[in-house]
């Protein structure tokens, strides 16, 4: 069938039973490993950096943890651009183009990680090339939501971000695994070594990037022959850029740095969390499980939110994110005494789930409040404006799902450095808990102001 879809009207039931559901869902099954594997990419060195010291690299803490967040500060501010990119290019065009660009920071840290000498600036170039796979999030979103109906977009864009999500537990579980092997023999270089406890042991942290080259490219020929672009959902960036005067858009960004903000910030930082606050503990035995956890419960979030509403969904997954936090703080060690590194995991563990659930939730709300909008504005016209209307709607609802997603991604940033200022100022991570809570409050009155109370603005 032809790669343009110059007719898709999802909403239409028989439109969709005959036709657009396959379609859909097959662009979906595409979707979602280009999105896994744009969030490998992303997180890469959320793991690489905690091999780094072992191989000979020296660098301070502070340029670790700066590592660890560049991923993040470029993904976020590219998202930005992304976000506008599908109705430009196309979503099948602009999938695979970005996906393929996934191949230069993968290749590029398996050739540079071979070389202890490398500068720091360097791994930062590497660190920040990174961030193309954040921004793809922005992107994959709005193509998504294009596919579906109104009843079946927080699902669909649910499956899409949650299994996507995976790829953070995925690099985190499957790298230290892949280092202790020379997969790639020859071709892939020499390996390096680590002396600990009077024992050498053979490490190939090039497998770290070179692992996932093959599967990116795979990707990249699936998106090109197997997807579509959809002709409706063309518009120009000054169509596009009118979100930037929509109140909701703003508002929705706020609670998504709340919610997708926490979830990637904390997927960043728990392994250097838990080595700094649990010194005895080996990270990366237990970082994966919480990005698995909040990737999962994205997926039921989305669609928890379809049939109960999203607002009330996030109402309360802040409520008990809350509560977590209040539950991590209490199981903290003080002064490097007492503590309970069992509390602390679960505390985090459970967080995960919320925050994961919250995410689904958040996306399933945008195009509702932005239809909701249009409907009042064609309120009372005729047949042709009230198409017009749910046109619009989907345009500018898949605009801000690609925003909230870029502003969402600073959360990548902003988490390693709240909790590296307030360990350089008291020791601990205690303070950038307590903001961490302070700024769940105000999400939850936001929520509950403009879309979960009775009579609110936008009931979603």
């Amino acid at each position: 069938m032809s790669k343009l879809l110059k007719e898709w009207t999802p909403e239409d039931p028989k439109f969709w039973k005959e036709q657009g559901r396959s379609i859909a869902r097959r662009n979906l099954w595409i979707s979602i490993p280009g999105l896994l594997l744009a969030f490998v990419v992303w997180q890469l060195w959320s793991v690489v950096v905690v091999y780094l010291p072992r191989v000979g690299f020296n660098y301070t803490p502070n340029e670790l943890m700066w590592l660890t967040a560049l991923p993040a500060l470029s993904g976020a501010t590219l998202r930005i651009f992304y976000s506008f990119m599908v109705p430009i290019f196309g979503g099948r065009r602009w999938t695979a183009i970005s996906t393929a660009t996934l191949l230069i920071p993968t290749i590029g840290l398996g050739i540079c990680i071979q070389d202890p000498t490398t500068s720091f600036t360097t791994m930062a170039i590497l660190a920040l090339l990174c961030g193309f796979g954040g921004a793809n999030f922005s992107s994959s979103m709005a193509n998504i939501g294009y596919f579906f109906p109104k009843a079946e977009k927080g699902s669909a864009t649910g499956l899409n971000a949650g299994l996507g999500n995976l790829g953070v537990s995925a690099v985190q579980f499957i790298v230290p695994l892949v280092v202790g092997v020379g997969i790639f023999g020859a071709l892939g270089g020499l390996p390096q070594t680590w002396t600990h406890d009077n024992q050498t042991t053979s490490l190939w942290l090039q497998n770290a990037g070179y692992i996932w080259v093959p599967f990116i490219a795979l990707v990249v020929v699936f998106a090109w022959f197997g997807m579509n672009d959809i002709a409706s959902a063309k518009a120009s960036l000054s169509d596009q850029f009118t979100i930037f005067k929509r109140k909701h858009n703003w508002i929705m960004c706020w609670l998504y740095v709340g919610t997708f903000g926490s979830f990637i910030g904390f997927s960043a930082a728990l392994p250097l969390l838990i080595k700094h606050e649990f010194p005895t503990v080996n990270p990366l035995t237990y970082a994966f499980i919480g990005p698995l956890l909040g990737s999962i419960f994205r997926v039921l979030g989305g669609i928890l939110s379809d049939k109960i509403g999203g607002a009330r969904v996030t109402q309360w997954s802040f409520v008990a994110m809350i509560l977590c936090v209040f539950s991590i703080l209490y199981f903290l060690p003080e002064k490097g005494q007492g503590g309970s590194f069992a509390g602390f995991l679960i505390s985090f563990l459970v967080l995960f789930v919320f925050v994961g659930l919250g995410n689904g939730s958040t996306f399933a709300q945008v195009p509702n409040i932005f239809i909701q909008f249009h409907k009042r504005i064609a309120k009372g016209k005729d047949e042709e404006a009230q198409k017009h209307a749910m046109l619009n709607a989907n345009k500018e609802s898949g605009a801000v799902l690609g925003f909230i997603g870029a502003i969402g991604g600073y959360g990548g940033f902003i988490v390693p450095r709240i909790n590296g200022i307030s360990i350089d100022l008291t020791g601990s991570i205690t303070l950038a808990f307590y903001y961490f809570i302070a700024f769940y409050i105000t999400c939850v009155l936001v929520n509950w102001w403009f879309y979960a109370r009775k009579n609110a603005e936008a009931p979603c």
